[in-house]
Order: structure tokens, then C-alpha cells, then sequence
């Protein structure tokens, strides 16, 4: 597995460094002192919740992360700023277990003060796979084929094991789920209505239903037989190895998932071995590593460490497994605060309907026909329906996948999404600068307001060179001024009362919209 091994690492660099640069890029905005969900303030009511008398370090026993020994801006960019290099340390074969446990701790750090916009699986999901990347490495050598460090193999099982979990849970979780994926009728909608498609996914809504029921079949085959594949002899293994890397390969040219499928191609390639990967390089690369690799045993402290991992492991697995097994599965979740070995699952249920959230402002009389509003665009989710869907994986727009939440759902239950329009009003740079276009470049706008869409893709025979085709549903948020943002901001009054008056303009549960439907409140 020395190949094996040189590959996972490279790619859960490639990873990481996306993951880091992408936080940089967004922490102001997101989670800075002046953001949207200020990690310092929420640190601060996790601390007033505790006894009297609870210490830094209790409280990082409670939710580890070394921002509560010292939050800012500037310290978490800095900490984003060494992720960044740990990153490319790692992608240029400088890896040992000190630097792997460095990053995963620095990353474990600031899921556990992302709050909302880090509440996604792939989080946890990066967490489980670059803890097992440390036990894969020498603790402090750092040549990428050091031959007195050769490859764990119970590391390689467990990623097996990892991988098995992950598939054999989204595999579940639809079955347990929406009807559709029993039907096998999920993806008729789903490439249309996914949290962000791609120009391929304007494609692939264009084929015939009997293309999308055999995509369905094939990803129930995929997510559920394959994985078993995984506990029979070598060449089953690799063959499961090569089924699940090319489903992955798939779901990253259909879609945006930002870098949940790069992510799970890792633990997918514990299954090739050495053997399959010497196929897909230069012979001169073969025996360059072969001349470094010779069969030195891994020492005894190595193998007794593999050994306490795997029953770590095994007994952390127990909850997992239980979840599997039961009607009641949950996608997503950890079970201990290190994220160690968690649940996965994906799509437990597939929207019929795209609705998009539209905000706009204006510095006209928002009660006047002639109201000129401009629209704010966004990097990645539909807008323009002339402009041709993004493909931006691995890379993640977080605030694009929040508002493709928020679209099911009132704007009550969204207070971030009050904080953002109270940022917009008053032209916060840090938050402009999630966005893609700024239609006030100078000053804010005096009034904005949200409207509720739907959206379709285009078809073939439409003729049409747009990519969207969209209709007005509701107002999703009545025109407000900074005056009346401030306000509700500053929690002077309620939120509901604020939009009151766009609530009332809202269908309720079960009216003449199709498709469309509120959380319980």
C-alpha cells in the first residue's frame, strides 16, 4: 500500500487546502466578530450556560477547539493561513503524524465555532478520514516513501470500514426515506433541484425517464451491494474500489457538493492496492519506489498503536451501527466531540420543486409601481436565469447552500438570513463580499425586500439560449429600510413581528402552491 498511501495523503491535502481557502476567503463574513454568526459571541453563550467557576479548559473538554483560549478575526485568519501551508506540506509529500494531527485539530476547531454554515456532513466527514490519515504515517520522518515507515494495513481496513459506513448510510437512508427512491423516480427531479447544479446538470434533466430510473437503480447498487464487495478476497476488493471511485467521479461532474465526493474518493482507494495503481503510472516511477520500499516490518510501538486504534475504533462504532440498523436512522451525526467515527447519508429525500430566494433593493419609493429594484447576485445558486449554472466543486460557497435552505422555510426561522439583509442595508463589506455582484457599489440601498420563485431548467425544444425559466410565487420579505432592520437587530422587537407583514403574504401549509411546504415553526 505505499502507493496507496502516497495517493490518499495527496488528495486529503488537495482537500484540506480547499477547505482552508475557502474559510479564509469567507470567515469575516461568515463567522467573524462583525459576521453573521460571530464565533466569539457564541462562544461567549455556550460559556454563560456553564456553572459558575467553568474554566477555558472544561469548556474544551466540552467542544475542543483552541479559539477558546483566544478569538479574532485576526488569530482565526491566521490559524486559516496555517492550515493553508499544513495543506501544501502535505500535498508536497512532507507528511508525518505531528503535521496531520496539527491540521486535523486546527480544522476540528473551527467546525466546533462554524456553527450553522458548518453543520454539514462532509465536516465531520473530513474530521473521521484525516484522523485515521495520522495513524498512516511516520511520527515524525516526513519522506513520502520512508522505508522504516511501511503503511499500516489495519489503517487501510479501517478507511474500508469508514467507507462502508458512508455508502451503506446513504444508501439507507433513501430507502428509509422518500418514496421516489423506491419508485425509482428520484432523479427526474433531482438534477434540477440539487443545492447547486451544474451546466451538466441542465444535461442530464434532459434525459428520458428510463435514463434516470436506471441511474437510480445503478446508485442503489452502488451505495448498497458494492459496499459488501469490500469483505471478500483482493480482486472483489478492488473491483469495489473501482466501482465506488467512478460513482464519486460521477456525482462531481452532476452536481456541486462542494467537496463531499473528492472527500469520499479517499477512503475509496484503500480498497486498490499497489498492484492496481503500478497500472496507471510510468515503469520508471514503479521501480523508483519499489527501490525505496523494501519489506521492512512496521516496529512494534507502530503495530501495538494500529492495534489500540482499531479497538478505539471498533468500540466508537457500536452507536454508528445501531443507527444503521435502526427505522429510525439519522443522517449526519456524531456521537463523541472528536467526530471520531459518525453516520452518514445523503438525499433522504429529493425536492419536486426548485424555489429560490430573489433579494433586491432599491433607493426608490418601494410603494411605487416604478420602483427600480436591483437584484444581488450570488457565486453558485440560480439567479439570472440567462446565466449558465456554476461548477465550482470542490470549492464551497456557504452562504449559496444556507439561502438553498432557508427557500423551504420562513424567514422567521432563519434569524441569520435577518442578519444578512440588516448587512446588506447597511453595505457591511464583508458580507458584500460573499456575494458575486454588488448592484450598489457605492452606497446600500434604502429598501430590499426577498421575493419567493420558482424555477425550472429550460428544455431542448424550448428554443430558448436561457438556462432558467422562473415565476413568481410570493413575497418572501415585505420592502425594509435600515431603520426597521436596526431595530429588529437590536432585538428591540421580535423578528416575526418585523415581518409580519410578508408572513401574511406567504402560502400557508397545504395551499394552492404546488410542492411547496413550510417547517413547522
Amino acid at each position: 500500500y505505499w502507493l496507496t498511501r502516497f495517493v490518499i495523503l495527496r488528495l486529503l491535502g488537495i482537500v484540506y487546502l480547499v477547505a482552508f481557502l475557502s474559510l479564509f476567503h469567507q470567515l469575516e463574513g461568515l463567522i467573524g466578530s462583525d459576521g453573521l454568526l460571530p464565533a466569539d459571541r457564541y462562544l461567549d453563550r455556550i460559556r454563560a450556560a456553564q456553572p459558575d467557576g467553568a474554566t477555558n479548559g472544561s469548556l474544551f473538554m466540552l467542544l475542543p477547539s483552541i479559539y477558546w483560549f483566544h478569538i479574532s478575526d485576526g488569530f482565526m485568519l491566521n490559524g486559516c493561513l496555517l492550515g493553508v501551508g499544513l495543506s501544501l506540506c502535505v500535498i508536497a509529500g512532507a507528511t508525518n503524524a505531528f503535521l496531520l494531527a496539527l491540521t486535523w485539530f486546527l480544522y476540528m476547531s473551527f467546525v466546533h465555532v462554524g456553527q450553522l454554515f458548518y453543520s454539514y456532513g462532509w465536516e465531520i466527514q473530513l474530521l473521521e478520514t484525516g484522523f485515521l490519515a495520522i495513524f498512516l504515517c511516520p511520527w515524525l520522518r516526513y519522506r513520502p516513501f520512508d522505508p522504516n515507515a511501511p503503511p499500516s494495513r489495519a489503517v487501510m481496513w479501517l478507511n474500508c470500514w469508514l467507507i462502508f459506513r458512508i455508502m451503506i448510510g446513504a444508501g439507507l437512508i433513501k430507502l428509509r426515506g422518500d418514496p421516489c427512491w423506491r419508485d425509482l423516480t428520484c432523479l427526474l427531479y433531482h438534477y434540477e433541484t440539487q443545492p447547486i447544479p451544474s451546466p451538466v446538470s441542465w444535461y442530464l434533466h434532459q434525459m428520458p425517464a428510463w435514463f434516470h430510473m436506471t441511474g437510480t437503480l445503478w446508485n442503489h447498487f452502488t451505495e448498497l451491494v458494492v459496499p459488501f464487495a469490500m469483505l471478500g478476497p483482493r480482486y472483489t476488493r478492488r473491483i469495489a474500489g473501482v466501482l465506488l471511485v467512478l460513482f464519486q467521479v460521477l456525482l462531481i461532474v452532476s452536481g456541486n457538493l462542494s467537496f463531499l465526493n473528492w472527500l469520499t474518493i479517499i477512503p475509496c482507494l484503500a480498497c486498490l492496492d499497489d498492484e492496481v495503481l503500478e497500472r496507471m503510472i510510468p515503469k520508471r516511477w514503479t521501480r523508483a519506489v519499489r527501490s525505496h520500499t523494501g519489506g521492512v516490518r512496521r516496529s512494534v510501538p507502530a503495530r501495538l498503536t494500529a492495534g489500540i486504534l482499531v479497538l478505539v475504533i471498533g468500540y466508537l462504532s457500536v452507536a454508528p451501527v445501531r443507527n444503521l440498523l435502526s427505522r429510525r436512522q439519522v443522517m449526519n451525526t456524531s456521537f463523541n466531540q472528536l467526530h471520531l467515527v459518525n453516520t452518514y447519508g445523503a438525499f433522504g429525500s429529493v425536492g419536486k420543486a426548485r424555489y429560490e430566494i430573489i433579494i433586491e433593493g432599491t433607493n426608490d419609493d418601494p410603494t411605487s409601481p416604478g420602483a427600480k429594484w436591483q437584484p444581488y447576485e450570488f457565486h453558485a445558486k440560480p439567479g439570472d436565469p440567462t446565466r449558465r449554472p456554476a461548477m465550482i466543486a470542490p470549492y464551497h460557497h456557504r452562504i449559496d447552500w444556507q439561502i438553498w435552505f432557508a427557500a423551504m422555510s420562513r424567514i422567521e426561522q432563519q434569524p441569520w438570513l435577518v442578519h444578512f439583509v440588516y448587512k446588506l442595508l447597511h453595505g457591511d463589506p464583508h458580507v458584500v463580499g460573499l456575494l458575486r455582484t454588488n448592484p450598489f457599489p457605492h452606497d446600500p440601498p434604502l429598501y430590499i425586500r426577498a421575493d419567493l420563485y420558482r424555477y425550472e431548467f429550460t428544455r431542448f425544444k424550448d428554443g430558448s439560449t436561457d438556462w432558467w425559466r422562473r415565476e413568481r410565487i410570493a413575497p418572501y420579505l415585505s420592502p425594509v429600510s435600515r431603520a426597521m432592520a436596526f431595530v429588529a437587530t437590536s432585538r428591540k422587537i421580535r423578528i416575526t413581528d418585523w415581518v409580519g407583514s410578508s408572513v401574511r403574504s406567504q402560502p400557508e401549509p397545504g395551499s394552492a402552491v404546488p410542492g411547496f411546504a413550510y417547517a413547522p415553526a
